[in-house]
């Protein structure tokens, strides 16, 4: 957003240009993410931008102009999104999201872990699914937090939430896309049959560890907490691997760059470009006029 606003404040039709195409990116595939729909996503950037055109000169700071952006894409996203507009608000508890026996397992074997497989052969729509499989109020966080790389604070200032209530959506929604990708995998490389399940109950030390992986991942726990799940994972071969399929899964979904259709892109920015300008002639003839 940095780039963008400096390209903004020279005023010149082709940094404007470049200004508008970073723009363009960052909500297309952002919209993406959310949307899962390229009409979707196509049909947001080009509202949002829109939108932004009499407003792009006035932003003193780059995270001023970010969470603006966000919030107005997010709106339009939640108007827009196909799948998800009659979809129920469902909560998501750990325990839903614990692993069984079966599945420690499979972490723990020696051959590769499935969603070690997933990161290297599953391709961007295999990844596509396993994000719009995540609750609608989960995955908004998942993508702004892990997939656009924004702040806790900066989510809760777009979303309207609390940094707690990020920060337990964020966590849930990891959990939900690993376990997306990991059954993904495993049913393109099916495993042995035949394992029975074990009991879900683990260790109630191994649980309240679990409910902190994303922080203690995030390096956000303070420091005797901290300590205390160091010891507790080095001694735990479970709770090492699960943590480490879990670092894979983010690190997937960070990987995730959709791409808009460029020629559909530049068609757009040359209306926007003729926009911006009309729009800052408009601002100077209301500035000249007040001082006259």
């Amino acid at each position: 957003m940095e780039q963008a606003l400096e390209l903004i404040r020279d005023r010149q039709p082709e940094s404007i240009d470049k200004a508008l195409a970073l723009l363009q990116n960052t909500v297309y595939s952002f919209s993406m993410k959310v949307c899962g729909h390229r009409e979707d996503a196509e049909d947001t950037m080009q509202e949002v931008l829109l939108k932004s055109i009499p407003h792009l000169s006035k932003f003193e700071n780059s995270r001023a102009l970010t969470v603006w952006l966000y919030k107005v894409a997010r709106n339009r996203c939640i108007s827009n999104r196909r799948g998800d507009k009659n979809s129920v608000a469902k909560h998501v508890s750990l325990d839903e999201l614990m692993p069984d026996g079966r599945e420690l397992r499979e972490l723990l074997s020696h051959a590769p872990a499935p969603d070690v497989a997933a990161l290297k052969h599953e391709s961007a729509e295999h990844l596509r699914q396993a994000v719009l499989a995540v609750p609608p109020a989960y995955r908004m966080v998942l993508v702004l937090h892990d997939m656009e790389e924004l702040s806790t604070a900066e989510v809760a200032q777009i979303t309207g939430l609390r940094e707690g209530t990020v920060r337990v959506r964020l966590h849930r929604a990891r959990l939900i896309v690993r376990r997306n990708l990991s059954e993904s995998a495993k049913a393109a490389v099916p495993g042995p049959t035949g394992l029975q399940a074990e009991p879900r109950e683990r260790p109630q030390h191994c649980r309240r560890l679990f409910a902190a992986l994303s922080d203690y991942m995030d390096g956000v726990v303070d420091d005797a907490v901290c300590e205390e799940m160091d010891r507790h994972i080095s001694d735990c071969q479970p709770c090492q691997a699960f943590l480490a399929s879990l670092k894979q899964a983010v690190e997937q979904c960070r990987s995730y760059a959709p791409q808009c259709d460029t020629r559909r892109a530049e068609e757009l920015r040359r209306e926007l470009v003729a926009k911006y300008r009309d729009a800052l002639a408009e601002l100077e003839r209301k500035r000249r006029a007040a001082v006259n």
